[in-house]
């Protein structure tokens, strides 16, 4: 045996089975498994996909809710030197189908609620991928189906036994394949080798776990996702929870007064998600008797608004900052909190400091750093052992991604005296007034924290004299005890009060206050629960022309 130790995902099971092997993995519905079992799991589950000539090369796809069934996935299909192509079930059927091609999928694991999605999709695939199903009992029949099924998940696993060593192979062997969507054209493959992964999980816990603030992860924590498994790995944090052996929580479907329950049922500590998926939980009937001061919750994904902070802080939640992208695995920074001041809610609101071994900088245009003094502002970009090296088959993106020498995030911010990264939009959702700059994410956190205010989005919108003015699309509580017919006039004066609030305390300009407020039934959403400001622009436009 060589001394050489390669960074294999496999090596983050070593410290659990020594240090935890009987704690437990938890699939809401479906079992539980101690760490012990679920190692045996991983042999049964590589021997089976051996069986079906998985090899070194080959793609297994997974189509599934947040089960057990995943987090084996996100292990046993890279430890075979395979790539795990997570697919994103919420893309369009035409998308999806482009993934399945361009991945060059051999397997797709596809549980049978996605059946008639996957027969929808499997018509304008080109690829002969084989099928096999997964289910969640295994009295469940199963549907009829025109697709040609291989077999059946649960049988195999009655058939095989733990009797299987997994191979060596190198380090920088693709672990893993997902998609994002950008504002043009076709989905982007984004790819992680096995050495990435280990280092990004090596990276979570190295900045998470010695922070001295209440909002730390560590090995006493109980951990369940509220980000879906095929986005970014679900943050990579099911890695790091793995890692440190901690008790783990799988939801399966996304149901609101579910997931409550079972954070209050499991005394759950610690999980992660996108704004909007916080204020839909804040929302459901079982949160109005929930106790929730025992919970941490890192938001990700777009911009925690303040007014949301406000509402999950008066719950007790300790509810903080990161931030990263699809392309960063997406670990770039985190909220610091000051523990001798935890109700700073201006601190959670930032993105914080770089993740160990993350090089940040905020550049011009030219690449040249802005000065760190808490008002200059520039682009984003970073440095980290974790990146994504290359757009699969598209080396057009990938030049541009990593122009410089560093990876473009497409965000603008601004560094505060303390060394803490503050987003203040999207490059492309900057708006641009008469040669002012105006922050679209600053304009939705005032107007969030106006009482009636479900959710909000800030977008530049065509001036014939000005070139972009803001305008401002709310949401309003349907549940109010304002009257309807009084309900949006009420809300938009207090949200121009709201402004003039701002304006008054130097935080905005008086130019950059919306021309325009409308109440609107919903906001368009990307499929991971991102707001669609390019989406929504559109339907203005549209309305307009």
């Amino acid at each position: 045996m060589s001394s050489e130790f390669s960074l294999l995902i496999r090596t983050l099971l070593n410290g659990p089975i020594q240090q935890a092997p009987q704690q437990q993995i938890i699939s809401d519905g479906l079992g539980s498994y101690s760490y012990i079992e679920f190692i045996n799991r991983l042999s049964r589950f590589g021997q089976i996909l051996r069986r079906f000539g998985v090899r070194h090369g080959s793609v297994v796809a997974i189509m599934d809710w947040d089960t057990h069934r995943y987090l084996e996935s996100f292990f046993a299909v890279p430890m075979l030197g395979a790539t795990l192509h997570t697919v994103n079930i919420r893309l369009s059927p035409s998308q999806i189908a482009y993934t399945i091609d361009h991945a060059e999928d051999d397997i797709i694991l596809v549980h049978v609620d996605f059946l008639p999605l996957l027969e929808e999709i499997i018509t304008q695939v080109k690829r002969d991928v084989r099928l096999i199903i997964m289910r969640d009992t295994p009295d469940r029949e199963l549907p009829h189906t025109t697709l040609q099924l291989e077999a059946v998940l649960d049988e195999l696993f009655l058939e095989a036994d733990s009797d299987f060593s997994f191979p060596n192979f190198d380090e920088n062997t693709r672990a893993t394949t997902f998609y994002t969507t950008g504002t043009t054209g076709d989905p982007k493959a984004v790819a992680y080798s096995h050495r990435q992964l280990v280092l990004h999980t090596m990276g979570i816990l190295a900045t998470l776990g010695p922070m001295s603030a209440s909002n730390r992860f560590h090995g006493r924590d109980v951990y369940m996702p509220i980000t879906p498994m095929f986005h970014v790995h679900g943050w990579g944090f099911p890695y790091a929870a793995t890692m440190l052996g901690l008790k783990q929580i799988y939801p399966g479907r996304y149901d609101p007064n579910r997931l409550m329950k079972l954070v209050c049922e499991h005394r759950v500590t610690f999980s992660h998600c996108v704004p909007t998926v916080l204020h839909m939980l804040l929302g459901c009937n079982a949160a109005a008797s929930a106790d929730l001061s025992n919970w941490k919750v890192v938001i990700g994904g777009s911009a925690l608004p303040r007014g949301l902070a406000e509402q999950a802080l008066a719950r007790g939640i300790n509810l903080f900052s990161a931030y990263g992208l699809s392309e960063t695995c997406p670990f770039l920074t985190v909220a610091h909190l000051d523990p001798n001041d935890e109700s700073d809610i201006e601190a959670r609101l930032k993105a914080g400091q770089p993740a160990a071994m993350v090089e940040l900088r905020v550049v011009d245009t030219v690449m040249n750093d802005v000065p760190r003094d808490g008002k200059s502002v520039g682009e984003i970009v970073a440095r980290a052992p974790w990146l994504n090296k290359a757009y699969l088959k598209d080396e057009v993106s990938t030049k541009a991604l990593w122009r410089g020498g560093y990876m473009h995030t497409g965000d603008v911010g601004r560094f505060d005296e303390q060394g803490n990264l503050i987003i203040t939009d999207r490059v492309k959702d900057v708006i641009k007034s008469g040669g002012e700059w105006i922050s679209s994410l600053t304009l939705e956190s005032i107007a969030s924290t106006v009482p009636g205010v479900v959710e909000v989005a800030a977008i530049g919108i065509p001036d014939s004299k000005w070139g972009e003015r803001p305008m401002l699309l709310v949401v309003q509580d349907k549940s109010s005890q304002i009257a309807a017919s009084d309900r949006k006039p009420i809300i938009q004066e207090m949200i121009k009060a709201a402004y003039k609030e701002a304006i008054a305390a130097g935080v905005i300009s008086k130019w950059a206050s919306p021309n325009r407020i409308d109440i609107v039934d919903k906001i368009a959403k990307t499929s991971v629960g991102k707001i669609d400001k390019k989406a929504l622009r559109a339907t203005i436009l549209d309305a307009e022309t």
